[in-house]
């Protein structure tokens, strides 16, 4: 792999280049017709099997060495935020009300410069290599429904890599963690029904936000006093809406929320524990309810073999002392559907620096040279786990 690093860096400016076309032209999932155009014709210039339209705007290439081997996927999203862009950037969004303020243009661009790198050395590895482009990451979410379509078959995709930008790490270290590193995250949806009135006269109402706030008191308490203390959980509303003017009682409250956990047993008791409080809440205080719960992204859990292999790789892109185990987060990513089916990892591209934005702000940006990085490390991991079964 001597030649790998040289390589890398002769690719620096195409691979910005590339990252910069792509951040001028975000699009929101489910809308990324450009950016998948964009994508597929990159593949395409490569050699590559191109295949396109795969859950509306899904890119996949293959990549055959002729030689029998295991197959390889490296993913990137490709949807963008709508935000309203306020970098100042010479190549800012050109798309009003869109910004790719997650990084995806950079996963993009990282997964596209491997791919042009790895085609150029395929004769040092044996399998195939599947880059897949998948929209709506953001939500509702691409990658369940690529899968449906069968981009891991025809071959049979046996290791998953994945990267994400991670604003909270310093720039140019890599985080890789084996077993679960993003959580399941889930919404749900509740509509309280009283029976609104005069302000004055509340004994013959049943107030739905009064009703509607008991229930927020309630669910705050399932992690607290419910939940293995041991095993960290998140149920969070951020939004409640009830009434409409100050002397009015309203018989109506709606709000909205959203669960977070590792633990697969905790994920499938989600909706049973809310239901079971709601019920009770609105049956003492005599309101009916609604509730819409909307099964979300499973735990992101990476195997622990596959990312001690990309833990090795990324220690010799980057130095052993600037590759680092990072805590777990609540946030969650449906790269979690592609580990469900195939052993992977899902590592971090750590981009912070002084004022640097978080993700999800109109400002993100960062240093475009730690693309490299991510570049190189994705290389070696493949080229690694294409020479050598890791059962």
């Amino acid at each position: 792999m001597q030649q790998l690093k040289p390589l890398v860096h002769q690719h620096r400016d195409l691979i910005i280049h590339t990252r910069r076309e792509l951040h001028q032209i975000p699009e929101p999932a489910y809308t990324e017709e450009k950016t998948s155009a964009k994508v597929a014709e990159y593949l395409t210039r490569q050699g590559l099997e191109v295949q396109t339209g795969i859950a509306r705007y899904g890119v996949v290439g293959l990549m055959k060495t002729g030689r029998p081997g295991p197959t390889l996927m490296i993913r990137a999203d490709m949807d963008a935020l709508p935000i309203t862009e306020q970098t100042g950037l010479p190549f800012a969004s050109i798309h009003p009300g869109a910004m790719h303020a997650c990084g995806h243009d950079a996963h993009m661009a990282m997964v596209l410069g491997a791919a042009s790198i790895l085609q150029k050395l395929k004769d040092q590895f044996q399998g195939n290599v599947k880059f897949i482009f998948q929209p709506a990451e953001e939500g509702p979410g691409g990658a369940k429904p690529m899968i449906e379509a069968g981009v891991m078959e025809n071959p049979k995709v046996d290791y998953a890599l994945g990267c994400h930008l991670w604003p909270d790490r310093p720039e140019g270290t890599i985080g890789v963690r084996s077993g679960p590193i993003l959580a399941a995250m889930d919404r749900f949806d509740i509509r309280i029904v009283g029976r609104g009135g005069h302000g004055a006269m509340p004994h013959v109402c049943v107030d739905a936000l009064e009703v509607g706030t008991q229930v927020v008191n309630a669910l705050q308490r399932v992690v607290s006093r419910q939940m293995n203390p041991l095993k960290p959980a998140v149920v969070t509303v951020g939004s409640f809406h009830a009434g409409t003017t100050f002397n009015v009682i309203p018989g109506e409250a709606v709000m909205s929320g959203t669960t977070r956990t590792f633990d697969l047993g905790i994920w499938d008791s989600w909706e049973g524990r809310i239901r079971k409080i709601i019920n009770g809440v609105c049956e003492s205080m005599g309101a009916t309810f609604e509730l819409t719960y909307s099964r979300g992204y499973p735990p992101t859990i990476n195997d622990p073999s596959i990312a001690e292999v990309v833990r090795r790789c990324a220690e010799e892109v980057a130095g052993r002392d600037r590759v680092v185990e990072p805590e777990p987060s609540m946030g969650g990513e449906d790269m979690s559907f592609f580990l469900q089916r195939a052993k992977g990892c899902f590592f971090f591209l750590g981009v912070e620096r002084p004022g640097c934005a978080p993700l999800h702000n109109a400002n993100f940006d960062f240093n475009e040279d730690v693309l490299l990085l991510g570049v190189e490390t994705y290389c070696r991991a493949a080229m690694e786990l294409l020479r050598s079964h890791h059962d």
